[in-house]
């Protein structure tokens, strides 16, 4: 390896000897002129942009206001910071997920369903089910529910509460929760989210506790 490395370097100090005695042309020599036989070059043509693809179709409708949007974006902000959010879980992978669970334990996942965005899988007594969670007019409720709600996260608060208990704990996707978040559920459930405001905290804390003021 160390002779062969030398022999490199030697053959390198060579190269550059012999390119520095090699004459320089001159700057002020005009270029060469072209063969009278030679045709004269051709410009390449530019070629075309490929065309934009044409959008893809979508199962979800156009929202109908800047509140619809904003009331959306907000539930998907939230989704991400519940933990118990699987995005786009299909409907067998949620059930399998759920088929060994305590009854009332549920998930939230994209919908696969028209004009639907969310979907919530729960085990019943029967086995694990799916229901839709549908958007309309600003609101959400549960299909074949006349209950509605202005925040997602409202209905599920509702559904966790009722005298039925339809639904029970969710099924995370980390197990183990971190200790900062199990401190603002319990404050939430203390004081409640309407008094968050009031309580004497920085505001790096008010934030923090008003970023998921929900008792799930």
């Amino acid at each position: 390896m160390v002779a062969h490395n030398q022999v490199a370097a030697d053959n390198a100090i060579s190269t550059a000897a012999e390119s520095r005695r090699r004459p320089e042309p001159s700057s002020s020599s005009s270029p060469p002129s072209p063969s009278p036989s030679a045709a004269p070059a051709v410009p390449a043509r530019p070629r075309p942009c490929p065309a934009a693809p044409a959008p893809g179709d979508t199962h979800f409708r156009t929202f109908r206001s800047h509140a619809e949007y904003r009331r959306i974006t907000r539930a998907s902000a939230l989704l991400d910071a519940c933990g118990f959010y699987w995005g786009p879980l299909s409907v067998h992978g949620a059930h399998e997920r759920l088929r060994a669970e305590p009854v009332g334990t549920f998930l939230v996942r994209d919908s696969r369903q028209r004009n639907c965005f969310f979907a919530l899988s729960v085990k019943m007594a029967s086995g694990p089910t799916s229901i839709r969670v549908h958007f309309q007019a600003g609101r959400f409720h549960l299909d074949g529910s006349r209950e509605s709600f202005d925040c997602l996260f409202e209905l599920l608060e509702h559904y966790v509460a009722a005298p039925r208990r339809m639904l029970g704990a969710p099924l995370r996707q980390r197990r183990v929760r971190p200790l900062q978040e199990l401190c603002r559920q319990r404050i939430v459930a203390t004081v409640g989210r309407e008094n968050l405001a009031r309580i004497p905290l920085n505001p790096v804390l008010r934030d923090y506790l008003s970023s998921f003021p929900f008792q799930i």
